[in-house]
Parts: structure tokens; C-alpha cells; sequence
């Protein structure tokens, strides 16, 4: 690196930090418009459900199943695609990702079989898999610390606009034409995300010969990295004490809700309350603008207090006493009325798992940002993938209730993860800048990112 790169990394100064600064909007802009699309596989499934169900000859159980797919493959590919940010890139990682997204689509859309529904399903969860971890990868390179937790909110605001689109625009696509050709449509448009990912993103400013931004980057910019190691990688994460409370707080938080977001939710508005589709879609997006309106603010709250853990636990609070409400209900159905408002709510309170981001990251060496992210992501997407597998099959247990009485039943499991969310959060450690911790205040390079021979991971 020249001296004149070295001032500007030192001082925050300089043409080339300018540069940076402005050319991150364009790498954050296309990684969040490819974050969108991820949101909108994620929650289609639950558009189409009828359709699909009555064409195959499906089973609650086996619909359940099927949605399923996309998380068992989404947790799978957690830890590798860790790995592959942290080693690879984001930039190929992510191109990758999507092309293979698209072709799943595209299998979904032409499915002969309930088999290729499955299969179709499958590839979708192993390429979309890819955004999440890169992003978040992306976030930690090309801004500064004390940004992340807000640029992670507006991340999670501006990528749930997908699931928007997968609601009531989609179901209104599959009125006019049909399911299968709003999901070739979206597999066409996941392969062109994929060129533009390709195109513009660089998995940091030194790619493109400007200086770092974020602090850590910079105190490491003269020193001499070291290779990456899986080993060392798991050893380090896994050993730093507040991961597993991190790791369980985003398995349970993100099981319920996601279940009912992703797949039983506007089957439950149409079979319970007798709305159409594209009236139940109407109000499964209050529950994505409650996200997308939560995601910002907590994150935004949580900079300005230099807190994690306490809005972390309010909101965890919070969104465990909605689901009650929603269960001690007559028959277990609030007034459309009630609902509108306790969708928006719950959308808010579940982001705080954003949150969690910011305490894996803070609490693990920058060398495995992605890897130590995935690890929490695998776990949520488990969670996912079992609860939605067993709120089917417990709607078929009950199929003698009514539908309203059946899916009551069912929402106990969202409670239950609800309530857990809150007891892992009591065990994780407070990791923000208003914490008093040496070596955040002192430093921006943490102290087990330094090796035994006094080199800094890279």
C-alpha cells in the first residue's frame, strides 16, 4: 500500500475515501435489490398454496413439506456459503447464488410431478441461500462500525419489499395468467439479478484500489494477513462466550413468525375467515411493511443507545405477548379489524433479530464476520423449515376441528418459539459501543483477531 493510501485510511481523507463512500450505495443498491427477490421465493409459496395443493393432490402435511425445501436448503448451505464469503467472495458467491435460484424457479414453474415441486423448491433455498451471509459480508467492508446496525435495519426494510411483491402483486399475476408463470417470470429475472451482481458489486474498496472503510480494516491496513482456515474459523467462533445464547435467541425468533409470513398465514385468513386470496395478501403484507418499518428503527435505536441486548429483549418481550393475544382470542381469530394491527405490530417486534447481527459480529474476529452470521442463519432457517413442517402436520392431527379451531392448535408452536426467544436473550452478552469494553473503546481491532506471532487476520 503507498504512504499516500496510508494517510487516507488513517485520517478517513482523501479522494479515494470519497470515492468509497459514494461507490458502496452502488454495491449496497444491487445486493439489496437481490435480497428483494430472495424475500419474495421466501414467502410465495403461501400465494400459491391452494393452487398447487388442489393441481397435485397435496396434504397439509405434504405442502408443509414441500415449503419446507427451501429452508432445509437455505440452513444447509449456512456454513458453507459462510466459508465461501469469507474466502471466495460475496461478488461470486452471490452471482452464482442467483443463477442457480432462477434455474430452481424455473423447475418450480414446470414441475410435471409434485417430485420436481420439491426439487424446484430445493435449488430456489440453495441459491438464495447466498444473499444473506454475502451482504451482511459486504456491510462489515464497505461501512463503519457504528453504521452497521443501522445499514442492516435499512437492508431488512428495503428487502422485504420483495415479499410485497409476493403477495398481493403475485397473487393477482396468478388470477390474470398462473402460478406457473409468475414463477418462470421470477426464475428469468433471479438469472438477470445474477449478471448484475456479477457487474457491479466488489467485495471491498481495496478491490477497486480505494482505501477501507470500516476502522478495523483500516488499523489492519499495513499489516500482513494470514491464510483462511475452516478450522481456525469454527474454533474461533464457536469458543467466543454470548454465540450459542445468539444462535438460539435467532432460532426461536425466527421460527414462528417466518412459519406463518412464509406459508400458513394466508391459507389461515382464506380457510378461517373466508377471504379470498388476494384479500388475505392484503394483509400479509402488514406483517412485511411491519418488518421493513422495524428493521430500520431497531436498528437505528440500537446505534443511538450503543445497546444491544435491552431492545433485543423488549422487543422479544413484546412480540412473545402478541402471539398470546392472538391465541386467547375468541377461537383463536382477532377481529379483521384487531388483526390489521396486530399483524403491523408483530412484523416490528420480530426484528430483533437484526440485532443479532450485530452481536455476532461484534463479538467475533472480522477475519469470519460471514461465517460466525451464518452459523446464526442456519440455525433461524432449521427452525423455520421444522415449524412449518410440523404446524402441516399438526392441521391434519385436527383436521376434525374446525379450520379457525385447527390452526389455533397450530399457532401454539409460534408461542411456545416466542417465549424461548425471550429466555436465550437473558444469556447473551452486551456487545454495543455503550458497553465500557477496552477493547472496543481502545481499538477497532479486536483482540483475538491478533495471532501468536503478532500478525492481525485479514
Amino acid at each position: 500500500m503507498t504512504e499516500q493510501h496510508s494517510g487516507e485510511c488513517r485520517n478517513g481523507s482523501g479522494e479515494g475515501m470519497k470515492k468509497a463512500l459514494s461507490y458502496r450505495w452502488v454495491v449496497w443498491g444491487v445486493m439489496v435489490f437481490a435480497f428483494m427477490v430472495v424475500f419474495f421465493h421466501r414467502f410465495a409459496a403461501a400465494v400459491v398454496k391452494d393452487d398447487v395443493t388442489r393441481e397435485f393432490s397435496l396434504s397439509a402435511t405434504a405442502f408443509g413439506a414441500m415449503a419446507s425445501m427451501y429452508f432445509y436448503a437455505y440452513m444447509l448451505m449456512q456454513i458453507p456459503v459462510g466459508f465461501l464469503a469469507d474466502s471466495l467472495g460475496a461478488r461470486i458467491t452471490v452471482s452464482l447464488g442467483m443463477f442457480l435460484a432462477g434455474a430452481g424457479s424455473v423447475i418450480f414453474g414446470f414441475a410435471p410431478s409434485s417430485l420436481w415441486l420439491f426439487i424446484g423448491r430445493f435449488l430456489v433455498g440453495i441459491g438464495v441461500s447466498t444473499v444473506f451471509v454475502s451482504i451482511m459480508k459486504i456491510q462489515s467492508q464497505w461501512y463503519r462500525d457504528s453504521e452497521f446496525a443501522t445499514i442492516s435495519g435499512a437492508t431488512t426494510l428495503v428487502g422485504n419489499a420483495g415479499g410485497i411483491f409476493s403477495q398481493g402483486p403475485l397473487a393477482l399475476l396468478i388470477s390474470v395468467v398462473s402460478w406457473r408463470t409468475g414463477f418462470v417470470a421470477i426464475g428469468l429475472l433471479t438469472v438477470a439479478i445474477a449478471a448484475l451482481c456479477f457487474r457491479f458489486i466488489r467485495n471491498r474498496p481495496q478491490d477497486m484500489g480505494l482505501p477501507p472503510v470500516n476502522e478495523r480494516e483500516i488499523a489492519r491496513a499495513n499489516l500482513r494477513p494470514e491464510p483462511f482456515s475452516v478450522v481456525s474459523g469454527l474454533k474461533s467462533v464457536l469458543s467466543v462466550r454470548g454465540i450459542l445464547p445468539a444462535t438460539f435467541f435467532y432460532l426461536f425468533n425466527q421460527a414462528g413468525f417466518f412459519a406463518l409470513i412464509g406459508t400458513w398465514g394466508i391459507p389461515w385468513m382464506v380457510n378461517a375467515y373466508g377471504l379470498s386470496v388476494q384479500e388475505a395478501s392484503s394483509y400479509s403484507v402488514i406483517l412485511i411493511f411491519g418488518i421493513m418499518a422495524g428493521g430500520f428503527i431497531t436498528g437505528w435505536i440500537s446505534d443511538r443507545l450503543g445497546k444491544r441486548k435491552a431492545p433485543m429483549l423488549v422487543s422479544s418481550v413484546l412480540h412473545m405477548v402478541l402471539w398470546a393475544v392472538i391465541l386467547l382470542s375468541e377461537n383463536g381469530m382477532p377481529p379483521l379489524g384487531t388483526l390489521k394491527i396486530l399483524f403491523f405490530l408483530l412484523g416490528i417486534t420480530n426484528t430483533a433479530f437484526v440485532l443479532s447481527w450485530s452481536v455476532a459480529k461484534e463479538l467475533t474476529s472480522e477475519k469470519f464476520t460471514g461465517l460466525a452470521i451464518s452459523i446464526l442463519n442456519a440455525a433461524g432457517f432449521l427452525s423455520i423449515a421444522v415449524c412449518t413442517s410440523v404446524m402441516g402436520w399438526v392441521l391434519d392431527l385436527f383436521s376434525g376441528l374446525s379450520p379457525a379451531g385447527a390452526y389455533r392448535m397450530a399457532f401454539i408452536l409460534p408461542l411456545v418459539s416466542a417465549t424461548l426467544s425471550v429466555i436465550s436473550v437473558l444469556f447473551i452478552p452486551e456487545t454495543g459501543t455503550g458497553k465500557k469494553r477496552g477493547r472496543q473503546i481502545e481499538s477497532p481491532v479486536k483482540e483475538n483477531e491478533v495471532s501468536s506471532n503478532g500478525k492481525v487476520f485479514y
